[in-house]
């Protein structure tokens, strides 16, 4: 895995992998007051935001990729 990174032959982690990564973290912190529960608690509903914010984003991209396509072909 490491001579594939250095090589520039393995994939950069995505967004959603990320996310994912995040969520597992907050899950695991425990809270020692109230305080603390409740950052977790906003942290854990922006990172929601995020990742609806990241779908829809990924959508638009899939959509505008594909008006490219028919835009090149129509070019040729």
């Amino acid at each position: 895995m490491t001579r594939e990174f250095l090589l520039g032959e393995s994939k950069a982690p995505s967004l959603a992998s990320y996310i994912q990564s995040i969520s597992e973290v907050l899950q695991s912190i425990t809270p020692r007051s109230r305080t603390d529960e409740r950052r977790i608690e906003i942290a854990r509903s922006s990172l929601k935001e995020v990742r609806r914010q990241s779908r829809r984003l990924q959508e638009r991209v899939g959509i505008l990729e594909e008006q490219v396509k028919v835009l090149e072909e129509s070019k040729e």
